[in-house]
């Protein structure tokens, strides 16, 4: 509680953080350069899935804050997705080191402070680095994401799209890239062409568009990504045997000059979540609470379509138990229709140096509440670890907008030593799980079986083309039933094509795309079987 000898401002400020439920820690009541221990800013436990914004400009203190609210969250039994874009978050699964500024910070803000890490999984994606990989098939990241890293168009999306469906339709597992190029280039040829004539068509430039932005993603070595053992997202949902939520750090320092490709795969983490996790409603504590990194990447050059998945996802996600926290400059990166669905910001010092900061700093004051402060001036003088918040109460109403000085991570402030990180990945048991990359039958392989014809491929590429009659199994005479027959058969004509070593591989796999396609929505990502 606030004392005789808090300003009035103050202690109206800190009326409105004081909950009564669980509740996170960020800091203190900031006025005219002094911190009130007494005046704590708090954001309420169970409104954390209601989504959030933390921004500001670089050195300002983004990072520790996501670490700040990472181990809290974690102490509470909630587990935590963190993207590491500096190298630097992996000091979250170790004690923090004590020194004079920090306990002098933690004098400032009443903080009862002491050294502590959290438990922690390390990642990578397509094990691009030393944490555990994470892939992804093809089919379940689907067309609209994958347009996305390609940077294709509307048209070409639309075409990619198409691609997708044929291949869903026709059982031909799309696991890595050499997958979707061999279907590509078959559809281009004149069999292929044909077998689009009654679902619509792809035109050789489009084909040529889309195989050339392939070839260029393979060659940053990006193919790493694609393939299996696919990623269970189900993963970042863990908690320790003492009822802590596990960290799950993802390392992109080997990936930063691709930052279309690791931002649409963050999203592609979280429509597989969205499909995969069910309807929970308000939780008294998150399931997951998802930090996403570098969010301006995701929205720049993205199209209608993608823009529309996104704000549904979110706004959808929420009722999933799942809260995601945007990371960025400023809130004009974010498009108006998902930032009107973040409830609490952490707003971070903004620069004004040139037009442009001026114009962002403006558009920045409009979208916090009414306050007594100026925040055109707070915004600018803030220091590092300072941030202006504002969050949802218990009962879902915008809080006071508070000029805070915030905690000190317990955790290090700085990346653990290689050999830490090294050992820790090792002794995870996801390691085996995940470590090494497989190659099983599917579209490229199957394709290539097939009796070629010179006419098949485009010129210069190498890939088969399958004869009329040998195109899919449903062309296949009796006894086998056709493919179209399979969803609507008995289980005894689906085990009677099972049984027939020649098909077996194939049926199951065509069964599983044919479901695929049907649950794909939203970003077009497939529902796993597992």
């Amino acid at each position: 509680m606030s004392s005789d000898l808090t300003p009035p401002a103050v202690r109206e400020i800190a009326d409105g953080y004081a909950f009564t439920g669980p509740a996170l820690d960020l800091g203190a009541v900031l006025l005219d350069g002094t911190a009130y221990p007494d005046a704590p800013v708090r954001i309420p436990l169970g409104v954390l899935n209601r989504h959030g914004l933390v921004a500001g400009a670089t050195g300002t203190g983004k990072t520790k804050t996501l670490q700040l609210i990472a181990e809290q969250l974690s102490g509470q039994g909630v587990p935590v997705f963190l993207a590491d874009i500096k190298g630097d978050v992996s000091g979250v699964a170790a004690p923090g080191a004590p020194s004079e500024r920090t306990a002098a910070r933690a004098a400032e803000v009443g903080q009862q402070w002491a050294p502590q890490g959290c438990p922690a999984e390390f990642y990578a994606l397509g094990g691009q680095g030393v944490g555990i990989p994470i892939r992804a098939t093809v089919t379940s990241f689907g067309p609209l994401l994958l347009a996305k890293v390609l940077d294709l168009n509307e048209t070409q999306e639309s075409s990619l799209s198409l691609v997708f469906h044929y291949a869903d339709g026709k059982g031909l597992e799309l696991y890595d890239l050499k997958d979707l190029t061999a279907v590509i280039a078959f559809l281009a040829s004149p069999e292929g062409k044909e077998e689009l004539r009654t679902i619509g068509g792809l035109s050789a430039a489009t084909a040529g568009v889309i195989l050339r932005a392939l070839t260029v993603l393979a060659n940053e070595g990006a193919g790493a990504f694609f393939g299996e053992p696919e990623f269970d997202t189900a993963e970042l949902l863990r908690t320790t045997a003492d009822g802590k939520g596990v960290v799950s750090v993802l390392e992109l320092p080997a990936v930063q000059d691709r930052p279309r490709l690791f931002s649409t795969f963050l999203m592609w983490l979280l429509a597989d979540l969205y499909q995969e996790l069910p309807e929970v409603g308000d939780l008294d504590k998150p399931k997951l609470v998802f930090f996403f990194d570098e969010a301006h990447l995701l929205f720049k050059g993205a199209s209608k379509a993608f823009l529309e998945a996104i704000t549904q996802t979110v706004r959808l996600i929420r009722s999933k138990g799942v809260g995601i926290f945007f990371v960025t400059q400023t809130p004009r990166d974010v498009p108006s229709d998902v930032l009107a669905q973040l409830g609490n910001r952490v707003q971070h010092a903004l620069r004004a140096f040139t037009p442009d900061d001026a114009k962002a700093l403006k558009a920045t004051v409009s979208t916090f509440p009414r306050s007594p402060y100026d925040l055109g001036e707070v915004l600018t003088s803030l220091g590092t670890g300072e941030a202006v918040v504002t969050v949802l109460s218990e009962k879902g109403a915008p809080t006071p907008v508070a000029a805070t000085r915030l905690r000190a991570p317990r955790s290090l402030m700085g990346p653990i030593e290689a050999t830490a990180l090294r050992a820790a990945v090792d002794a995870s048991p996801l390691t085996a799980r995940y470590r090494d990359a497989v190659d099983r039958e599917s579209a490229y392989e199957k394709l290539a079986a097939r009796a070629p014809r010179p006419e098949a491929a485009p010129t210069g590429r190498p890939a088969p083309a399958p004869a009329p009659a040998e195109r899919v199994p449903a062309e296949r005479p009796a006894p086998s039933p056709s493919r179209r027959e399979e969803p609507q058969g008995a289980g005894g004509l689906l085990g009677s094509l099972l049984s027939n070593p020649t098909v077996k591989s194939f049926a199951r796999s065509a069964g599983k795309q044919l479901g695929q396609e049907i649950s794909r929505s939203l970003f077009g990502t497939s529902k796993r079987r597992r």
